[in-house]
């Protein structure tokens, strides 16, 4: 046997060369989605979109698995203010039998006696939930839903679970500012979605819409910021009494988005879906209903030249399934990730 010293044995043969490995998750993560192909992408054939579109269609029921039992919404109004131009009711409805949503009911004054006119369904983003897009806090460039009552709309803004008033107390905002983690945690345990469950509350939220005196059930329109948008499309394309949606800060790419290490939210996303079930897929299910999506030029999150390829690319899918690729409209601002709303007004005045 030959031993170290001897010429005829490689020095590989007893010092490897350096192998490269990685101990990051985060990495590994990056490398497997820049590796991903989608199984069924849409296809360049208008001929195929229907049919392609009925897949997606399946794959989003099976992800999303099967609601809860419903239970009587059994609506309790606890506070009413004068808010100037509206008033705002502080409504509580119920979900599931163990589960309720507090929710903002703001109702132009001019609307106060009826007939029924439009809605829209307010959902806010990442933050402190409801109070924020009615004006009660923060920036005025996020107060969407009092921008929405204003021009005369009745707005329902109900807190998503775990943020707002479904905030458990327990996580104080030094130790866990969302408990979204604490709700994956168990909604996965449980065999649940967060993304589902959240989906369900809005579906009931259309529902109590639907029945409320002053809304007209086939004017009910959906627009949020963020994680806003992320349900606004998910809710748009499950719900076909949705009848207008706004996307803002959030239509370009599962990929484009979660390259980013802080853009991670348990409760926006669905098990299996990469690589087969992209933002266009879900978008394409609410054609031919109008769309007007928001994107920032500076928005870090989603970016805005992957938000356009999306957005061509579902105007050929309208196209293709027989609808007007002018549905979808593109509002493209100067800005960052924010609401913009420049175009809300006269995109929410046209036929839907």
């Amino acid at each position: 046997m030959a031993s170290p010293s001897d010429p005829a044995v490689p020095a590989e043969a007893i010092e490897p060369a350096p192998r490269r490995r990685n101990l990051s998750p985060w990495a590994s993560w990056s490398l497997h989605l820049r590796s991903v192909v989608d199984e069924d992408p849409c296809p360049d054939a208008a001929a195929a979109v229907p049919a392609w579109r009925e897949r997606v269609r399946t794959r989003l029921a099976a992800m999303l698995g099967s609601p809860p039992p419903a239970v009587p919404l059994d609506p309790e109004v606890t506070d009413e203010v004068d808010a100037g131009d509206h008033v705002r009711r502080r409504i509580l409805y119920d979900v599931e039998p163990t589960m309720s949503v507090p929710a903002y009911l703001l109702v132009p004054k001019d609307r106060l006696a009826g007939p029924p006119g439009p809605a829209v369904l307010a959902v806010h983003g990442h933050g402190p939930g409801k109070e924020m897009i009615c004006g009660l806090t923060g920036p005025a460039q996020e107060h969407y839903a009092l921008q929405l009552v204003r021009l005369g709309y009745v707005v329902l803004t109900p807190d998503l679970r775990c943020f707002g008033e479904r905030q458990d107390p327990q996580w104080s905002p030094e130790v866990h500012k969302y408990d979204c983690d604490w709700n994956l945690v168990a909604a996965t345990m449980a065999g649940a979605v967060p993304l589902a469950q959240n989906l369900w509350d809005l579906q009931r939220s259309v529902d109590l819409l639907v029945a409320h005196p002053l809304v007209d059930p086939a004017r009910i329109a959906v627009a949020g910021l963020s994680y806003g948008a992320t349900m606004s499309l998910f809710l748009a394309a499950t719900d076909d009494r949705i009848g207008a949606v706004i996307v803002s800060g959030y239509l370009s790419s599962w990929r484009a988005a979660h390259s980013v290490p802080w853009n991670m939210c348990g409760s926006q996303v669905l098990p299996g879906q990469l690589g087969r079930l992209e933002h266009l897929d879900v978008a394409s299910l609410i054609a031919p209903r109008p769309i007007l999506v928001e994107s920032g030029t500076e928005d870090p999150l989603f970016p805005v030249d992957t938000a356009r390829a999306t957005v061509a690319s579902l105007r050929r899918v309208y196209a293709a399934l027989g609808a007007d690729p002018g549905r979808v409209e593109h509002d493209v601002f100067e800005g960052g990730h924010r609401w913009n709303g420049a175009r809300t007004e006269a995109f929410l005045a046209g036929p839907w």
